[in-house]
């Protein structure tokens, strides 16, 4: 059973624990000191509620029936909506081992019981103001994700590039078994490797024809300028390396800085060949989309020429087959001509 016991203004905590005396006293001793106190019973009905709650922070046992307080931990640290609310767990263990795995599944902060009631409301305290500065740090990566909607907006003719992108992101990585975190930093990469365009004049951006050298110059600027645009946020140093270095080629003959084979960041590598599929499988004013067979073909292609990593090329087309992707429709159009134009 969820229970509130509220007070007005202040930070939202979550008490998660199966003894009741336990939740009484917490309540008593944190509600004392202004804040809105919820409870529950155990794993499944924190897990029900928070969704909706978006607590500041969560008090968590965690030897608890059903679902123990490390799989709930696991649980919300994964999902994007629930991540970034600070997690104190609460035990009667005081292990090494219980420690690390505590740090392991995400957790913030652990306290062995009995506690000493000073010390967890200073920790209360700075990881609430903890919390809101890191969403603060959020509100401003989701600022920058309408911003490089804009720019693509600027193009018509890339049409759904950044949500297709994100999308194919996505299961890309989970096919390739990354990390959470890495297939997070592909997702986000999704809508803002191109977000550098911003400071690309439109004369440049939107033209159909070849470019110039000097066009050419000012166009490969894009990759710094996004690098620079999103540095500053903390939550964005995964997605760095995508962005400056998804023009990269395997033997060096990329840009901005001719990085060769494995020294061009994994992510990047994967990061760009579903862009060029993306690119290369829908309408752009130079060419008509081509079949996911030209596509194959012309990746294979730029393998030979030494442009992509041989290795994971094989991997992506083994992702494709398995995951039944393709386009129906195709045209014979010059394979080179389609392969190097995402490159600008």
């Amino acid at each position: 059973m969820i229970g509130q016991h509220f007070c007005s203004d202040s930070a939202k905590l979550l008490i998660v624990d199966d003894y009741p005396p336990f939740r009484t006293m917490a309540i008593d001793l944190l509600s004392a000191e202004g804040y809105d106190v919820l409870e529950a019973g155990n794993g499944h009905q924190a897990l029900a509620c928070i969704p909706e709650l978006q607590p500041d922070l969560i008090l968590l046992d965690i030897s608890m029936p059903g679902i123990d307080g490390f799989e709930v931990c696991r649980r919300l640290k994964q999902d994007d909506a629930t991540r970034l609310i600070p997690i104190i767990f609460l035990t009667v263990l005081d292990d090494r081992r219980t420690r690390l795995q505590g740090i392991e599944v995400g957790g913030d902060d652990l306290l062995t019981k009995p506690f000493d009631p000073l010390e967890l409301l200073a920790r209360v305290k700075s990881l609430v103001r903890q919390k809101q500065l890191n969403e603060d740090l959020d509100h401003a990566s989701q600022a920058l994700f309408s911003i490089a909607r804009a720019i693509e907006s600027r193009d018509p003719n890339t049409g759904d590039h950044c949500e297709r992108l994100s999308k194919l992101a996505q299961d890309f990585g989970r096919y390739l078994d990354l990390p959470a975190a890495q297939q997070r930093d592909l997702t986000w990469a999704g809508y803002l490797h191109d977000i550098g365009k911003v400071g690309i004049p439109d004369a440049i951006l939107l033209k159909t024809g070849p470019l110039t050298l000097e066009e050419q110059a000012i166009m490969r600027q894009h990759v710094l300028i996004g690098e620079d645009i999103c540095r500053p946020l903390r939550t964005l140093q995964g997605v760095l390396p995508i962005i400056r270095h998804h023009h990269e080629r395997w033997d060096g003959s990329g840009y901005p800085d001719g990085l060769k084979g494995d020294e061009i960041p994994w992510l990047a590598q994967v990061f760009q060949v579903i862009d060029i599929y993306d690119a290369l499988a829908h309408e752009r004013p130079y060419k008509p989309p081509f079949s996911t067979t030209m596509v194959l073909d012309i990746l294979q292609d730029e393998v030979n020429r030494g442009w992509r990593n041989p290795a994971l090329v094989t991997k992506f087309k083994t992702f494709l087959k398995a995951n039944h992707l393709s386009q129906t429709v195709g045209h014979s159009q010059s394979h080179q001509a389609s392969a190097t134009s995402h490159l600008n």
